[in-house]
């Protein structure tokens, strides 16, 4: 006999489209959403208009909302940081319409230029690049994070809707920005890799072997078979992931990804546990830090030990107190502790440095020497780990501020 009681399911339905399916496919009676509500309160009311293009959708990223609440701190969100402070952090229509420049159409600027539009005022955003979104146009490559896609269709959705008047594919000079009677100059110009300087690395460097994440996820620069990635931050791994996949996603493709994680049907399998079917990793990785503590602790509490087990799986070597000796034509040769012990050749094909980064701020200085006000914000502000959360947060406090 059947089960009369109403299912309600939830879980990474953050579409209109999805819950739908759903509901269609009779899987559910009703379907229940947490995170999205975060990302855009307004989902329900802007699904029933049909504008579901208009949808800030969630990206299960899992760095403001369940981070923060397993830490103690205030659950809010990422791509909408006004979540949980609603009574605070106040988007209000400008008593005076202003002309405003922002410099740099990463998840800072957009956010900032956006605000600034929607409060009526004059917001023109310029982007060296032949498209917005900066970094997240390398974070939408690596594994599991495709749907970060979906922020740079929110953000350029509202560039429509809120008349922000873009330029794209070339840089803007301090003389055109000071001659453009700018009432104010945000710059949210980035970060750019920073280059740990190994000895003997210009060779590699000439030939192609020795790469930044920026040439490998944006810029297409291939990778040998046996890769050293310099730096285990969140980039790192994101990249050791990336080179480990070979450009196939499992998360992309749903059968792939329950036989490598051993999610079985429970008519078959006890509780649905399965035997993992591991894929062999496309290239032999090795993922460096630093610092002897374990490689990973600084990801995120919610999602951490997923990129910990997928390298593991991979086969990944990941190690820590490394110093980074020098470069050769045979690889790059490391040492440990502060003795410099242990001396060790990794024969590699391939090192892509993931070393940190430097903010881009050449504009600054000179646009204040002639008198214009300017504001740092994101990467170019603190170029530290890279940080969305922070960029989305601090582009969306300025704008609401001016």
């Amino acid at each position: 006999a059947g089960v009369a009681i109403p299912l309600v399911t939830s879980n990474r339905i953050n579409t209109p489209e999805v819950g739908e399916q759903v509901l269609a496919d009779g899987c559910a009676d009703m379907v229940s959403l947490a995170r999205p509500l975060l990302a855009d309160p307004d989902f329900v009311a802007k699904a029933r208009a049909g504008r579901s293009q208009d949808i800030n959708t969630c990206i299960a990223c899992n760095q403001a909302c369940l981070d923060h609440a397993f830490k103690n701190e205030l659950a809010t969100c990422l791509v909408n940081p006004r979540a949980g402070r609603e009574t605070v952090l106040l988007i209000r229509p400008s008593t005076q319409r202003k002309r405003y420049a922002v410099v740099g159409a990463g998840p800072a600027g957009l956010a900032a230029a956006t605000t600034l539009a929607g409060r009526v005022h004059e917001a023109h955003l310029y982007e060296s690049a032949a498209q917005v979104g900066g970094q997240f146009n390398m974070a939408k490559r690596i594994p599991g994070k495709e749907e970060f896609d979906e922020t740079l269709r929110y953000f350029r959705r509202r560039i429509e809707t809120t008349g922000v008047r873009l330029t794209l594919g070339r840089p803007v000079s301090a003389e055109e920005l000071a001659e453009g009677s700018y009432d104010e100059i945000v710059l949210a110009t980035g970060v750019t890799p920073r280059d740990p300087r190994i000895e003997g690395e210009q060779e590699f460097r000439a030939a192609g072997k020795l790469i930044s994440y920026v040439d490998l996820l944006l810029r297409g620069a291939p990778a040998g078979r046996r890769v050293a990635v310099v730096g285990a931050g969140g980039i790192g791994f994101d990249v050791s992931e990336f080179l480990v996949s070979g450009g196939h996603s499992t998360t992309l493709d749903t059968e792939a990804w329950l036989r490598e994680w051993g999610v079985a049907d429970p008519a078959v399998a006890r509780g649905g546990l399965g035997k993992p079917e591991i894929t062999p990793a496309a290239r032999q990785v090795y993922l460096l830090q630093r610092k002897a503590a374990p490689l990973g602790k600084g990801l995120g509490k919610t999602t951490g030990w997923i990129h910990r087990a997928q390298l593991k799986m991979k086969r990944v070597e990941m190690i820590g107190g490394v110093n980074y000796e020098r470069i050769d034509a045979r690889g790059l040769h490391v040492s440990f502790g502060e003795r410099h012990e242990k001396p060790t050749l990794l024969e590699v094909d391939t090192i892509v440095l993931c070393a940190g980064q430097e903010p881009q701020r050449a504009l600054a200085e000179p646009l204040q020497a002639k008198g214009a006000k300017v504001h740092l914000i994101g990467g170019a502000d603190v170029a530290a780990e890279l940080d969305a959360k922070r960029a989305i947060e601090q582009g969306t406090r300025l704008a609401a501020s001016l």
